[in-house]
């Protein structure tokens, strides 16, 4: 599975950005889809996860009540729609594809197989 994400820019702290994570097969409904994001120097971090049908979504802390993950399985894309948006947003944002169909586990890199390249956001004071 090859995934495309877009959608990164450069906005001032309180704005919007809406992430895209697009992917090459069709068989993507078969597959949950993660955001992870990572600042030049430091660990990489889960943002949000959702497993296939969408019935199950997960949030990092950080972004909970301000970031909404949705997907289109008839378009073959997943969407990570970032409100509020602050400074220490600021970080390129992967998507990533994984084979589990649980959500739990899934706030671990290791548990994707297919990985996109990122997007950078960058997040203004």
């Amino acid at each position: 599975v090859q995934l495309q994400a877009s959608g990164g820019g450069l906005v001032q702290a309180g704005g919007s950005l809406r992430l895209s994570c697009a992917a090459s097969e069709r068989t993507f409904s078969g597959y949950s889809v993660g955001w992870f994001r990572q600042v030049p120097g430091e660990a990489r971090e889960f943002v949000s996860t959702i497993t296939r049908s969408g019935g199950s979504t997960d949030y990092a802390n950080s972004v909970k009540g301000r970031f909404t993950i949705s997907r289109d399985n008839t378009k073959n894309t997943v969407y990570l729609q970032m409100n509020s948006l602050k400074p220490n947003d600021t970080a390129v944002y992967y998507c990533a594809a994984s084979r589990r169909f649980s959500v739990a586990g899934l706030k671990s890199g290791g548990a994707y197989d297919y990985w996109g390249q990122g997007t950078q956001v960058t997040v203004s004071s």
